[in-house]
């Protein structure tokens, strides 16, 4: 049935220019309409406009906004949210000084999360993973990438994304998958790494594509992990069988990340908390987004991303939460957003762009999701009255959702 929301006190992210990203000095600006109405067709979104223009004789729902704004819902191009446990352990080890490599180095990080995955059976990662998808589509996310990556064995890789399916078909909110087996070495190859990348591309891939379980192929391509040339291996294999390529870069050190994603035509590099002057003069002319993940930053106390270096040579930047137990344990986006203007100097729409229409593009779908623009999916959500745009990085805690709607339907 079509849904109609009157007295909204303010749309924001309209957009009707057709664009799929938005880029550069462009950021800065977003499409806003005060006093407004919207209507879905049931799905997706089919007209808006002013509340003198209120369209009336329609049979359909109705929701009173009540002077609250509308806006698209969040997009998370990058997550890891089908994990077992947690680890706060190794929080612990990063209060006394452990660095993420230190720990990964003692058997904890990936490795530490790829054996509790072994030991949990499928019905219960997915019951641990419906509890996050709950909680970020609350907080305004209704379209999230979600990675594989703890598993490293073909068999536990095939099960977290049997699980991603599971969720893809059971959850309110669109749902993508990353296959991503490249995260570390699997204990079973230590000390083998090359045999290990043989092992992704010439078993797992080919299990992944045969039971159609993926979209993306990803890579953590960074110091003490996989080299540009690995990651070249593994991505020109999965593009073999129709997967696109993300790629995690320039975490830990410049990695030559970057500069192999641009070269294969990758939808997005990820994380980019070591980047240079030749990074970004790579990332321009090309169709890959630069994706910075700050809730990273924030919770290893590393250095962020230089989004205004990026923003300001022009690159259309994305955000993301990396949802994951080790190093970013939260999927807020809305505080993903805070964090970019506090951290990183961007400003409310600069934010607010890069975590919707920008992070779309980062997943291949700006022409379905991540603005408000008639025949996109109806996806958004509806706050209380806010006094400006700004409230919402600045009191990024403050509880202000009343309305959730997915695919056209409320929740």
């Amino acid at each position: 049935m079509s849904l109609l929301v009157k007295n909204i006190g303010c749309i924001v992210g309209i957009d009707e220019s057709g664009r799929l990203c938005v880029a550069g000095d462009a950021m800065k600006s977003i499409g806003t309409l005060s006093d407004a109405w919207l209507l879905t067709d049931g799905t997706r979104i089919k007209d808006y406009g002013p509340m003198s223009q209120l369209p009336t004789g329609i049979d359909c729902e109705s929701i009173d906004a009540e002077g609250g704004w509308l806006f698209p819902s969040f997009c998370d191009s990058h997550t890891h949210i089908v994990y077992a446990g947690s680890r706060e352990r190794e929080f612990l080890d990063k209060i006394n000084g452990l660095s993420y490599e230190e720990i990964a180095a003692n058997g904890g990080g990936i490795l530490n999360s790829a054996d509790r995955l072994h030991d949990t059976s499928e019905d219960g990662l997915y019951r641990q993973a419906m509890e996050r998808i709950d909680e970020i589509v609350a907080m305004g996310t209704g379209l999230v990438e979600i990675k594989s990556g703890y598993g490293l064995t073909l068999e536990d890789e095939l099960k977290i994304l049997r699980v991603i399916r599971r969720i893809r078909e059971s959850a309110p909110l669109e749902v993508r998958a990353t296959f991503l087996g490249a995260h570390a070495v699997g204990r079973a190859f230590k000390g083998r790494q090359s045999d290990y990348v043989d092992h992704v591309c010439n078993d797992m891939i080919p299990a992944v594509a045969a039971e159609g379980l993926a979209d993306y192929v990803d890579v953590f391509c960074d110091r003490g992990f996989f080299t540009p040339e690995e990651t070249a291996q593994i991505i020109e294999r999965g593009a073999a069988y129709g997967l696109r390529a993300k790629i995690h870069a320039n975490e830990l050190a410049v990695s030559g990340g970057v500069e192999v994603g641009v070269k294969y035509g990758a939808l997005s590099v990820d994380h980019l908390e070591s980047m240079g002057d030749e990074q970004i003069e790579a990332l321009k002319g090309s169709n890959t987004i630069p994706t910075m993940l700050p809730g990273c930053a924030f919770f290893l106390g590393i250095s962020y991303p230089p989004a205004r270096k990026m923003i300001d040579a022009g690159l259309a930047v994305a955000l993301a939460s990396d949802y994951n137990p080790g190093t970013a344990p939260s999927g807020n986006m809305r505080f993903v957003t805070s964090l970019a203007s506090i951290k990183m100097k961007m400003t409310p729409a600069e934010a607010l762009n890069a975590a919707t229409l920008n992070s779309a593009c980062a997943m291949g779908e700006s022409k379905d999701y991540g603005s408000i623009t008639r025949g996109k999916i109806a996806n958004f959500y509806i706050t209380r009255p806010l006094p400006s745009l700004a409230f919402m990085p600045y009191a990024h805690q403050t509880p202000i959702i009343k309305n959730i709607v997915l695919k056209g339907k409320l929740q």
